[in-house]
């Protein structure tokens, strides 16, 4: 049930952000990858230890880094980390020790974060095909000129 929560909030969040534009700025998916990643700093915090938000913020600034980098460079490296975040998810309980995690949250945010890094993978590549033949340099990912 939690993997189709996820996953059924995930195609609502991007189907949301297609249909108002949202995720015509470049820097929608980035910053949808940051949120995702902060959730178990959070956790961390409700625990009240400084050492597991000490390791949760490891694997947090990770996929920040990935996010910043993604955003500045190719968006193909958020797809990468919102895949690597849901493979995160699988092995987390291994990893961290957080009392705080509900039960249902890896299964929840794995189907939330392959959906959305699916969502993200089909946008690049529409707009791959949409402009392999154009004889612009742009790179118009989302209907605008990227930074």
């Amino acid at each position: 049930m939690e993997l189709v929560a996820g996953i059924t909030l995930a195609l609502f969040v991007s189907a949301s952000a297609r249909t108002t534009g949202f995720d015509r700025e470049k820097g929608f998916y980035p910053v949808i990858l940051i949120i995702i990643a902060s959730y178990y700093g959070l956790f961390a915090l409700m625990a009240g230890s400084a050492y597991i938000f000490s390791l949760e913020t490891l694997a947090m600034i990770l996929c920040i880094a990935a996010a910043l980098a993604g955003f500045r460079g190719s968006l193909w490296l958020v797809v990468t980390a919102l895949v690597g975040h849901g493979v995160f998810d699988l092995i987390h309980a291994n990893l961290i020790a957080n009392p705080w995690v509900p039960k249902w949250w890896p299964r929840f945010c794995l189907g939330y974060d392959f959906i959305t890094a699916a969502c993200l993978a089909w946008l690049l590549m529409r707009s791959t095909k949409r402009f392999t033949s154009s004889s612009t340099v742009e790179d118009d990912t989302f209907g605008i000129t990227q930074c």
